[in-house]
């Protein structure tokens, strides 16, 4: 009998109930064919690789991540909480030590959701992944991680989530956001104030292929987790990078996503995008599976795999090459302060729910501090739901970041410009919604 090095959980959820509309890539075939590969590859029967039932999150973990508005039963599914809960699943199977490593294979996907929620964008409405790591310093103490998204589109979600954090490290690898949704990803976007350099974009050319992006992880990615030194990293499992993925324009193999997996070791795995359903996600699954389980995966192939035919050419070669030396010298300058402590710092925001069709303008204001991520205040006017404040009062958060956010708090219930106020209070485990009705009589103006 095969036994695996590593002790390896999967959590599968293919969400059944749930699809954008019956023809769209983002559905439950996604997974249907590579529970099947799975099974006929005899991977269970592999001494070491057990598969468990996700859990389901309760509002409270989807609260302590997002400000949902108007709250979060308006903007979530029984799938959306259950995909959730595959990944907190799979935290718990490692932080109880139960197993080595976890690989979470759910949908609906979720690294294009930011801390703001009205609806569904780039097919997400929740963020898996940060749910389960706020779950995570939660329930089992503070950790310093780190996230890589090897989604071929860029987290934005998750960057948007993580911004000011600087205990959480964010590495996104994905096609040019000149070149493909959402737009974004791009080596300026380096964190807030508080967290420059937390943020790591590492944008790449159409047809980029596996020596690209092997290059990459051994010449940007370890370095950065090697001077980092997180206590857990997770991979944020995309695999629309595929050679033959619908939507995407690159050409990487399920030999390079295992070996990618090889190298960067993650200790969790949330699958995200990937929509070539019959060509691609079997294989790539049943490779990254091997991978994280330390078993052999050289003969993992594609029908139709040709090394040759999906080979980079020199010009991408150079290209990544140059590209990674610019981020590894951006990463060794000297990081400038931004303002004061104390200070507010302030930002807007456009945001578009493609799917949903929702707009949204957001007014950010995060207060400088060397002690904690500070405190994070966003005024949202959506299209669906005017004048919404969310305060966050960041865990780990020092005395002046916590009064200052319940003093905001205090005047923000007083002055009766919001439909909607959301709390998230790390420190005293506090989430809360305020309405409108709820709210004292008009005082003052505040914000």
């Amino acid at each position: 009998m095969i036994e695996a090095k590593n002790k390896l959980g999967v959590i599968f959820f293919p969400a059944y109930d749930w699809a954008i509309d019956a023809t769209h890539p983002e559905r439950e075939e996604r997974l249907l064919y590579t529970q099947d590969q799975l099974r006929e590859e005899g991977i269970f029967d592999i001494k070491g690789i057990n598969e468990y039932k996700p859990a389901i999150a309760e509002p409270e973990d989807i609260d302590r991540t997002h400000f949902c508005y108007p709250d979060v039963d308006s903007v979530t599914t029984e799938s959306h909480l259950i995909a959730a809960g595959g990944a907190i699943k799979a935290a718990q199977l490692v932080m109880d030590k139960e197993v080595d490593k976890a690989f979470a294979i759910v949908r609906p996907p979720g690294h294009h959701a930011m801390k703001v929620v009205h609806g569904n964008r780039g097919f997400c409405n929740v963020n898996n992944e940060a749910v389960m790591i706020e779950f995570i310093r939660e329930t089992y103490g503070h950790r310093r991680i780190a996230i890589v998204d090897t989604d071929c589109h860029h987290g934005d979600g998750t960057q948007n989530i993580y911004w000011h954090d600087p205990d959480t490290l964010f590495i996104s690898l994905h096609q040019d956001g000149r070149t493909l949704y959402p737009g974004s990803g791009f080596l300026n976007e380096r964190g807030g104030p508080n967290a420059i350099g937390r943020t790591i974009n590492i944008p790449l050319p159409p047809q980029t292929s596996d020596d690209g992006f092997l290059y990459v992880i051994d010449e940007v990615v370890l370095p950065i987790l090697e001077d980092f030194k997180p206590d857990l990293i997770i991979n944020s499992a995309g695999q629309d990078n595929h050679y033959t993925d619908p939507i995407t324009n690159m050409s990487f193999s399920a030999q390079g996503y295992a070996r990618l997996n090889e190298k960067l070791n993650p200790d969790i795995a949330v699958l995200e995008g990937g929509y070539a359903i019959q060509g691609a996600l079997p294989y790539v699954n049943l490779g990254i599976v091997l991978a994280m389980a330390g078993v052999d995966y050289s003969q993992v192939r594609e029908p139709d795999y040709d090394p040759e035919k999906i080979r980079q050419s020199a010009k991408v070669d150079d290209y990544i090459e140059n590209l990674c030396r610019e981020i590894m010298s951006q990463q060794r300058r000297p990081v400038e302060p931004v303002g004061k402590e104390g200070d507010f710092f302030s930002r807007t925001k456009s945001v578009y729910y493609d799917t949903d069709g929702i707009s949204d303008e957001q007014t950010e204001k995060v207060m400088i501090c060397s002690s904690c991520a500070g405190l994070r205040v966003i005024e949202s006017r959506s299209s669906i739901h005017e004048r919404c404040l969310g305060i966050e009062i960041p865990i780990q958060a020092c005395k002046r970041c916590r009064e200052t956010g319940l003093k905001i708090l205090t005047e923000a219930k007083k002055a009766m410009r919001y439909r909607t106020i959301r709390l998230i209070n790390r420190v005293d485990r506090e989430y809360r919604s305020f309405s409108q009705e709820e709210l004292s009589p008009r005082s003052k103006y505040f914000f």
